[in-house]
């Protein structure tokens, strides 16, 4: 394949594929791992925080951030922020899906932060610093295909009252796709709310079955797997309730 696509497109072969947008990727037999360890330990450095205590979790249980109430944000809070949430984004799309919901919601923040915002950004560094080698690995001995899991947090948002739904798609045990996102309408119920995020996952699976398609592989179904009882029963069946036929098609 290389050397066809040698022979249409001016390229050079630089051998095995090592690095790629500050992701490491390093292989073993058939088992492949991707890290972003040394570009974490350059964030850490630019945010001062690479001797800061370690914490066991992303963000403090039960924290929710809220709006500032002024009408202008410092400069140089704003810039240091956003400088910090940038950062945060760039490992949170490359190999950190565990810190993809934290993230998210702070960064709704960034137009005009708080010295309370930043130093919950902060503290998702210091999250940071206690798992500087965490790694995505995919095994090809596994056996595992695709598969999905959804959820969704209702009214999550207590500025807006909206929920958040939240997916990921798994192949080969390790994870290939990842996203967290406010919900466009409010949901009345956890029901709704869970049956909206099955939405929003069952779509980005079928265009994973279709690309895996166009590539050769005749996929059987992919599994989505979700963990409220009324969204699977409404989706399993579908007619027309009274509680749920004003949910958008």
């Amino acid at each position: 394949m290389k050397k066809r696509f040698m022979e249409c497109w001016k390229s050079r072969d630089l051998g095995e594929l090592k690095e790629y947008l500050h992701m490491h990727i390093g292989r073993a037999g058939q088992t492949i791992h991707i890290d972003q360890a040394q570009y974490l330990q350059a964030v850490l450095q630019q945010c001062g925080m690479v001797n800061a205590k370690a914490v066991p979790t992303p963000l403090p249980v039960g924290y929710a951030p809220v709006k500032s109430l002024d009408k202008a944000a410092d400069p140089e809070l704003q810039k240091r922020y956003q400088t910090v949430i940038g950062s945060l984004l760039h490992l949170m799309l490359g190999t950190r899906p565990d810190i993809l919901f934290v993230v998210t919601k702070m960064a709704q923040f960034t137009a005009n932060p708080m010295e309370d915002h930043l130093s919950h950004a902060l503290y998702i560094c210091r999250y940071l610093v206690g798992t500087p080698n965490y790694r995505l690995r995919y095994d090809g001995a596994s056996g595992q295909g695709l598969n999905a899991c959804t959820d969704s947090d209702w009214a999550s948002d207590v500025n807006t009252q909206q929920s958040t739904s939240g997916y990921f798609i798994k192949l080969a045990g390790g994870l290939i796709s990842w996203t967290t996102k406010a919900q466009k309408t409010v949901a009345l119920s956890s029901t709704k709310a869970e049956y909206m995020a099955l939405s929003d996952c069952s779509r980005q699976v079928v265009w994973m079955h279709t690309l895996m398609g166009e590539l050769g592989y005749n996929l059987k179904p992919i599994p989505i797997c979700g963990d409220n009882q009324g969204s699977i029963f409404i989706a399993s069946n579908p007619v027309t309730e009274q509680s749920s036929k004003h949910i958008d098609i």
